[in-house]
């Protein structure tokens, strides 16, 4: 497992830590490369917008509930062959993706693609707590960084640029080569064990079943809750109180049996419970930012998935510069500080948006991405050597799994809150607006002769035609306004949790330099 504390990793240890990470970042790549082609997509399979994206939500619900599956798997099926075995299927998911000519069987690829890819990130970050000794454990928590912050920001700008200029079939393609690179150094690396299957007898069935059904319902309810009006539709409630009930009963069975699936009795270490919660918020806010913007620049601006991608793409690229840097600052300062300040800094790119107008467009962005870039950087490999800190080797798998699996979820949350939060929103700013733009109003009046006359100047030729035109010009200024201003809200809100984050994170005890996994209890 992990080499002498006072040496370096081995460079076979390296090689398969680097190629543990290639599949991490591939498959938290695979959760946001859709996003900005989900148009593209449901064209080509022939389904509605609201159905499409179940396109996102299987992959997040296969992803979701293996992540915490993964340690218990890895001891039964052994960490070589079962980390093998799921990377070489979330290929041949994602190729047979790019196959579908119709939604279910696409939602279906999907999930299993999900479920695979899930695999690879859990186990990824068990590696660096495994197989590298505490002094190089920064150095792997960087790397793994640029799969959970770097991955997010530049999936849209892949999937837009392959999507306008090759088809959106080829967005599917593009895990193929770095997944055979990622098996070829795995399977000459990874030790061979022994399968001890013996351990399925003394599996927590019981956890794993209320586990899976009550983290589906809850994804389900997260991604389809705004769209259906949330507990108006009958369907969205029975999932909401299935997912209450099961992941209660989960919770329940986890703190009373011997052998937990997730073991939730870690959460009594302080520093593992507070870097949760922080990762949590920073999963809100990763996952929600990349979620928000997007969406700004296509209803807002009219932009097109190709200048999305350009436009997020100074979100991700500083951080191939910066996150080289990081373990150098872990081992010179404290990481509670470090993280404290990367999370800071994010939250004030997220302040730098809550003053949006008609005229924020793609170079507005610029200088806020480049410091939001600069905050992600530092965020994530101090916050996780926090969060590590004084846990056992033996718990390692379990840890990786949790922090994980609930980092995604706050992700989810965090998209699924905004969404609504939007909505609600740009309704409270067109009812104030609304208020008043009134006829009553001389200014109201005026604009409406205005464009009446602009629009008679334009060929219509009818004073009553012009005159509706004129008002309709209207309602959809107020409307794109008021969108706007829920734009701006959202970021604040995104903000706000930041600025929580960071005050958290440094109420952790103090975490030793260079230190990761295994430190002292």
């Amino acid at each position: 497992m992990s080499t002498q504390q006072s040496e370096g990793a081995s460079l076979k240890n390296w090689i398969a830590v680097l190629a543990g990470m290639i599949g991490a970042f591939m498959a938290v790549l695979n959760i946001q490369i859709t996003n900005a082609s989900l148009l593209d997509i449901e064209g080509g399979i022939g389904t509605g917008v609201d159905n499409g994206a179940w396109i996102s939500t299987s992959y997040l619900i296969g992803e979701i509930i293996v992540i915490p599956l993964s340690d218990y798997l890895s001891r039964v099926f052994s960490f070589r062959r079962y980390l093998l075995v799921n990377a070489i299927l979330f290929a041949l998911f994602s190729i047979s993706c790019a196959f579908a000519r119709d939604l279910p069987t696409m939602i279906a690829l999907r999930g299993l693609q999900g479920f695979a890819g899930g695999v690879l990130i859990p186990m990824a970050f068990t590696m660096v707590l495994t197989k590298l000794p505490k002094p190089q454990q920064p150095i792997g928590l960087a790397i793994f960084a640029l799969s959970a912050t770097f991955a997010p920001a530049i999936g849209p700008t892949i999937g837009g640029f392959m999507t306008e200029n090759y088809g959106w079939q080829t967005i599917f393609f593009i895990n193929t080569v770095p997944s055979i690179a990622m098996v070829t150094a795995l399977w000459l690396t990874l030790d061979r064990e022994p399968m001890r299957l013996d351990r399925l007898r003394d599996g927590d069935w019981l956890g794993i079943a209320t586990m899976a059904v009550g983290l589906a319902a809850l994804q389900t309810v997260l991604e389809e809750g705004n769209k259906d009006d949330w507990f108006a539709s009958p369907f969205i409630l029975r999932l909401a109180i299935i997912a209450a009930v099961f992941l209660s009963a989960f919770i329940a069975i986890e703190l009373r049996v011997a052998k937990p699936l997730v073991n939730l009795r870690l959460m009594k270490q302080r520093n593992f419970a507070i870097g949760i919660i922080a990762n949590v918020l920073v999963g809100f806010a990763l996952y929600g930012s990349v979620y928000v913007l997007p969406q700004y620049l296509g209803q807002v601006q009219h932009y097109n998935a190709e200048d999305i991608g350009k436009v997020l793409a100074w979100t991700g690229l500083p951080q191939l510069v910066l996150i080289p840097l990081v373990p150098m600052l872990m081992k010179r300062f404290d990481v509670r500080y470090l993280a404290a300040v990367g999370i800071a800094i994010f939250a004030v790119s997220c302040f730098m948006n809550t003053t949006l107008s008609l005229d924020s467009a793609g170079d507005q962005f610029f200088i806020p991405n480049i410091v939001r870039a600069l905050g992600q950087a530092v965020v994530l490999a101090p916050v996780s050597a926090v969060t590590i800190a004084g846990i056992a080797p033996s718990d390692a798998g379990a840890a990786s799994g949790l922090s994980n699996m609930l980092r995604n979820l706050g992700g989810a949350v965090g998209t699924a809150t905004l969404a609504t939060l939007l909505t609600k929103r740009e309704q409270f700013h067109s009812n104030i607006i609304g208020q008043s733009i009134t006829l009553t109003n001389e200014i109201v009046r005026q604009r409406i002769d205005q464009m009446t006359a602009y629009f008679m100047a334009h060929g219509v030729s009818d004073q009553a035609a012009a005159t509706h035109q004129a008002i309709v010009a209207l309602g959809s200024s107020v409307k794109r306004q008021a969108l706007i201003m829920g734009f701006s809200d959202t970021f604040a809100v995104i903000g706000m949790l930041l600025a929580l984050a960071a005050i958290v994170v440094l109420f952790a005890r103090k975490v030793a330099s260079g230190s990761g996994a295994a430190g002292a209890h």
